[in-house]
């Protein structure tokens, strides 16, 4: 069976990449889909864990490639879903998820209507700036363009099939875990197994029970 590939989605400073680390940690038969990027690195991020960060040029390369399912320009820096990544891992039945901008998420649905989309909320407009402004990663100038484009991307919910309000970790995480234990047992993901156990049952023919 092919695995799912969830969406994750999130503004800036919503807290999508340590909700995804939470469940990479605790959810068995998941992986993640390494994004490329231009922007420089940040604080403890590592190069081929958290993005493979390339330069313009390399970035261009890439795209000349086909290497990307999507990529867009996000705040001056561009991001590209490896499609190599993607294809390999789902392949053989292992789940995949991608941490993405509301932009990339729309084109990757538009690719892969498939895929289940799971959109981070942050509790509020305060919050959101104050976690932005505590992780002190961005100049002034980038902190009040994430605030600005956030009023935009929140709006942007209704085009996910799941919205969890990030409040607090831990129910985040159990949030997001049940979402991907969910869509494991979807109906129609269980059509094999439950073809072999139907037949199973049709083998023996009971016409009454003995002791």
């Amino acid at each position: 069976m092919k695995g799912i590939l969830f969406i994750i989605s999130s503004p800036s400073g919503g807290g999508k990449g340590t909700l995804i680390r939470e469940v990479l940690r605790s959810v068995p038969n998941i992986g993640y889909s390494t994004s490329f990027t231009t922007r420089k690195i940040r604080g403890d991020e590592i190069h081929g864990r958290d993005y493979f960060f390339v330069t313009h040029t390399e970035f261009e390369n890439l795209i000349g490639q086909g290497e990307f399912l999507e990529y867009a320009n996000v705040h001056g820096n561009f991001y590209g879903t490896s499609k190599t990544q993607v294809e390999r891992e789902t392949s053989v039945g292992r789940d995949v998820i991608l941490e993405i901008d509301v932009q990339g998420a729309e084109s990757i649905r538009r690719i892969m209507p498939e895929a289940v989309g799971v959109f981070i909320l942050p509790p509020s407009y305060e919050v959101l700036r104050e976690r932005l402004t505590l992780r002190r990663t961005e100049s002034d100038e980038d902190l009040l363009l994430r605030l600005k484009n956030a009023q935009i991307e929140v709006k942007r919910f209704m085009e996910f099939d799941y919205v969890i309000v990030n409040n607090e970790i831990a129910g985040a995480t159990f949030d997001l875990q049940s979402v991907i234990y969910a869509e494991r047992v979807r109906r129609n993901r269980q059509t094999a197994a439950v073809k072999n156990i139907l037949e199973n049952f049709e083998n023996f023919k009971t016409d009454s029970i003995r002791d």
